[in-house]
């Protein structure tokens, strides 16, 4: 296609005159926007392999949160940057308020302004929603009603263009986060033909609109009310008149439990996260296994007629049922509901034959450990026993896995039940706690701080801000202690609120009546809350409960999903659950994002990204916002851990072996989901997992002498994170029983199971790192005997040393294990090559991997790479940026290396430099002299664990080289543009760049 009409496409998003201007002058003209605005526009319309700047790019915005990207997230993004806005939507909703409050917050406090239309379309608008709206100072809102009105667009002005989100999406919850949507972002200039329409019509319809005021929101508020009592009435009959059907995740259960059955099992355990159905599922399994008599043990009575009414709604009146607790004994009945307190009694309980129940089902399984359930558990002789819990990990030493013979029947944790929609939506908003002499509350803060004027006042500030579903709010307030929880409780009821206390000390009718007042419609004698440590954390179903504050130091990930899963059960009465966690100085504030990802591996980086950009990738509707401070308090918690601690590699490795009954393979840590290996692998007083076992595993009996332990420490460090399959491979073949010709056996494998080149270079660098030559410095002396193999003609062998260490069957078992799971990490994680390297993009690499993985002849230590190299025999040519710099940095090497868009970065070339070093002209000439330019980045250079960059891609020098003297020394430097081939990603680079 011509420039000419190149030129004539995209006149519409850049002026309204362009008839006398050449196109070409355009494109070639680097400095404007509008030059942007043309590449980005013709990479969009015309060709998606041509460079152009992403955030300028037309782009199809769809809700996916397995490729990180949400409508919502690239409308608070362009909220957070743009200078003014305007949003005209149909309908807009509490739920879809909710998320972007924290982001409307900063805009309000910045001076940010904005313009939003809306309308009383179909009254579907909530008045509750456009309270709200009126809340801030920097929105003007108004209601268009004069014709139907469906428009939905969001407008974001900047300095000299516009960026214009259209399509499908209104301001609800749904619509922002996990509906089937279609919305085009473009970009335009203001004199632009695309931006004179739109504004112009915006303004049109704001002229045509009402001003949106109390007055008008109460009127409109009758309509909307009478509008909810006719759709309640005309509501299809209830679900409970006809056949409940198991959803997705009982499906898989019951299957799993049919195998159990078939291989003659007798007993299983059922692990669920709260509220995504254990009780009916255990229903269907009954429906499915029909015994003649069934027993199910709960620990309270209220729960055991809240199970009792769900069998009701499977099984209808084709089961007789009934309760036995201390007030009813309804023992005849096909199903029994017991409570543990009743059933244990040695008069309740030898009323009974030992095989009077053909199944047993036990609800909180986790309690097991306790006299009493073991009573019930070794008095009775089931056909089948099926334990049911959300949360099997237990801090004392009872083995729940063992009591059901490591059966698990089925397994779903938070991430997997929002996958499933099986959860209520919930909106999580870590706010800072309150200051004190300067000072953030901390762990050890005294009580009266904890239950200050100011805390109070602070703490009625954001449970009102940040609101809840519903008319009234019913939430739950979890405290550090019960002296606390009582003295809140009366502070807030000074203020006018309906609370109590709850704690262990609160008898079981005191329980039972505040939970009956706080779940109550009628406003009379009702609760707005209720206060309480932790004898809510589980086993108590409030379905009502719409807001969630956490006002204690977050301890155990555990705990925290245990309290937000009180509000996640499903329920009529609600869309969505809003949970406020107050963030103070605490310790374990790195546990907040471990507990709301469910990540177990403790990668720091990956924890940092989940903080910044944890809405995107979490499934469904629930979203995760951080206010500034909390932000960076979590940050500092995560920097200050050390994840490689023995104490946390000990307690996750006997969570592992608990949960299957022996000692875990390497390969079952990443299978069941617990810690990354490598933090064994890491930490300076092991090396390898042998010998983590050996110092802490008494069933542990092999015993390797000091050189098989330090070859076995070489493959864990240097090959088992599996960035590439080389060495693997090749260790692989050795093992199978080829001696010889290993190269020429390494060659075919490499080619046959990955499509990989074998070339001179590889075949010199995989030799080089197998026999000692590749490492520089320390390394090198570390790891002198690891030599694996010899000089065989014109090929290679294994050596006589490493040979004769694999005569040691415990030994080579050991080796084959550390191969396999760095293979499956390879294949897993980094076998999807970028262009034709070995690396995957956006995957994280350390200097070494990156020098290996270049093939480069030696590995060069950190100093001496000092932020670039150019390899002169593999031509390559690695950019390593540190994205934050440390305020106290040597001037002479705070270079200011920084994005100015996903496909745009300037680096700073190393201090003493000029335009004509050979390292800068090296840059410039890559393209002529065939030389690959990559580029790596970090955000933290302080992460003790992981010195990791992630792999951006191959980048080009363009324009021309800015010398420039250093701040505070005479030295220069050069400050060099480079343009990526590949555009970062958004998740990435809004971490990144954050």
């Amino acid at each position: 296609m011509s420039l000419y009409y190149i030129g004539k496409v995209l006149r519409g998003l850049t002026t309204l005159n362009l008839k006398n201007i050449d196109a070409k002058t355009i494109i070639n003209n680097d400095s404007s926007i509008k030059n942007e605005i043309l590449r980005a526009t013709e990479k969009g319309f015309i060709n998606r392999n041509l460079d152009g700047n992403l955030a300028l790019t037309p782009k199809l915005i769809i809700n996916d949160y397995l490729k990180g990207t949400k409508v919502l997230s690239e409308i608070i993004r362009e909220l957070k940057k743009c200078e003014e806005f305007y949003i005209s939507v149909a309908f807009i909703t509490s739920s879809g308020l909710v998320p972007l409050l924290e982001t409307l917050k900063s805009l309000n406090d910045k001076g940010i302004k904005g313009k939003i239309i809306t309308t009383d379309y179909l009254n579907f608008s909530e008045p509750k929603a456009l309270k709200k709206l009126l809340s801030f100072s920097n929105i003007e809102v108004r209601v268009y009603d004069k014709e139907n009105f469906h428009t939905k667009g969001y407008i974001f002005k900047y300095a000299d263009y516009y960026k214009v989100i259209v399509g499908s999406s209104n301001l609800t919850q749904t619509a922002l986060t996990k509906n089937k949507e279609w919305n085009l972002k473009v970009s335009s200039l203001d004199e632009g033909s695309l931006t004179q329409d739109v504004i112009t019509d915006f303004n049109k319809l704001w002229n045509d609109a009402n001003e949106l005021t109390l007055e008008w929101i109460k009127t409109y508020e009758e309509i909307y009310k009478k509008q909810i009592e006719y759709t309640k009435k005309s509501k299809v009959p209830s679900i409970k008149q006809y056949k409940l059907r198991p959803n997705k995740m009982q499906i898989a259960a019951i299957n799993n439990l049919s195998k159990l059955h078939e291989n003659n099992e007798h007993k299983a355990l059922l692990i669920s996260a709260t509220g995504t159905g254990k009780t009916y599922l255990s229903a269907f399994e009954l429906r499915n296994y029909n015994p003649k008599k069934t027993l199910f043990v709960v620990h309270r009575e209220q729960i055991a007629l809240q199970a009792l009414e769900s069998y009701k709604n499977v099984f209808g009146d084709s089961k007789t049922m009934g309760i036995l607790s201390g007030s009813r004994k309804e023992i005849n009945r096909d199903i029994v509901f017991s409570t543990i307190q009743t059933l244990s009694k040695d008069d309740i309980l030898h009323n009974f034959k030992k095989d009077e129940f053909d199944y047993i089902i036990i609800d909180e399984v986790h309690k097991a450990g306790a006299a009493t359930y073991q009573k019930i558990v070794e008095y009775f002789t089931p056909d089948f026993l099926l334990g049911m819990t959300a949360t099997p990990e237990r801090s004392d030493d009872f083995d729940i896995f063992k009591m059901f013979n490591y059966n698990i029947a089925y397994e779903i944790r938070l991430k997997q039940a929002l996958e499933e929609d099986l959860l209520c939506p919930f909106h999580y908003f870590a706010v800072s706690d309150i200051y004190v002499n300067g000072v953030l509350l901390t762990d050890k803060s005294d009580f009266k701080y904890l239950v200050s004027e100011d805390r109070v006042n602070h703490i009625i500030d954001k449970i009102n801000f940040y609101g809840y579903c519903g008319d009234r709010v019913q939430g739950l307030i979890f405290c550090s202690d019960k002296h606390e929880a009582h003295e809140l409780s009366d502070l807030f009821n000074q203020r006018g609120y309906h609370t109590l206390a709850l704690t262990g000390d609160s008898s079981q009718k005191e329980r039972e009546e505040a939970i009956e007042r706080l779940e109550q419609k009628e406003l009379e004698n009702s609760l707005d809350y209720i206060f309480t440590v932790d004898i809510f954390n589980e086993g108590v179903d409030i379905p009502s409960v719409n807001q969630v504050v956490m006002l204690r130091p977050t301890q155990s990930s555990i705990i925290f999903v245990q309290q937000l899963g009180r509000g996640l059960r499903k329920n009529n009465s609600k869309e969505y659950v809003v949970v406020i966690d107050f963030v103070g100085n605490y310790d374990k504030n790195f546990l907040i994002p471990v507990a709301l990802s469910g990540d177990r591996t403790f990668n720091k980086d990956t924890l940092r990204k989940y903080i910044s950009e944890g809405s995107r990738v979490i499934p469904g509707c629930s979203t995760i916002n951080f206010d500034e401070i909390s932000k960076k308090k979590i940050f500092d918690s995560i920097d200050k851990v050390n994840f490689n601690d023995i104490k946390m590699i000990k307690e996750s490795y006997k969570h592992l072996k608990l949960k299957i009954g022996r000692i875990p393979h390497l390969q079952d840590f990443d299978d069941y989901e617990s810690i990354d290996p490598l933090r064994i692998f890491d930490n300076k007083s092991l090396g390898s997992y042998y010998v983590f076992l050996k110092k802490y595993e008494k069933d542990y009996t092999i015993e390797l002498n000091d050189t098989e332990k330090l070859f076995l420490e070489f493959i864990s460090r240097k090959l088992a994170s599996g960035k590439r399959p080389h060495e693997l491979i090749l260790l692989k073949s050795i093992l199978s029983g080829n001696n010889n010709n290993l190269m020429t056996h390494l060659s075919k494998d490499l080619k046959e199971l990955y499509n990989i080149d074998f070339t001179t270079l590889t075949k010199n660098n995989v030799v080089n790192v197998m026999t000692n030559e590749f490492p520089t410095g320390s390394g090198k002396k570390t790891y002198a005997k690891c030599v694996f193999l010899k000089k065989d003609r014109n090929d290679y062998a294994v050596s006589d040393n490493f040979n004769e260490l694999l005569k040691n069957n415990d030994f080579k078992t050991i080796v084959s294990e550390l191969i396999q799971f760095g293979i499956s990490r390879y294949e897993k994680n980094y076998s999807n090559k970028y262009m034709n390297t070995c690396f995957e993009l956006y995957q994280k690499y350390t200097y070494d991997d990156v020098c290996r993985i270049l093939e480069w002849e030696k590995g060069e230590v950190p100093l001496n790479i000092g932020g670039y190299k150019f390899d002169k025999t593999t031509k390559t040519y690695p950019i390593f940026v540190n994205y934050d710099k440390h305020e106290d940095i040597n001037d002479t090497i705070n270079y200011e290396d920084r994005f100015i868009s996903e496909s745009k970065l300037i680096a700073i070339s190393k201090s003493g430099r000029t335009a004509s070093s050979d390292d800068v002209a090296q840059v410039y000439n890559a393209e002529k002299d065939n030389v690959s330019i990559y580029l790596f980045v970090r955000k933290n250079k302080d992460d003790k664990i992981s010195k990791e960059f992630y792999f951006i891609g191959k980048i080009k020098a363009v324009g021309e080289p800015h010398e420039f003297t250093m701040k505070n020394t005479t030295k220069t430097a050069v400050e060099i543009q480079y343009q990526l081939l590949t555009p970062v990603r958004p998740d990435i680079y809004e971490y990144i760049t954050s």
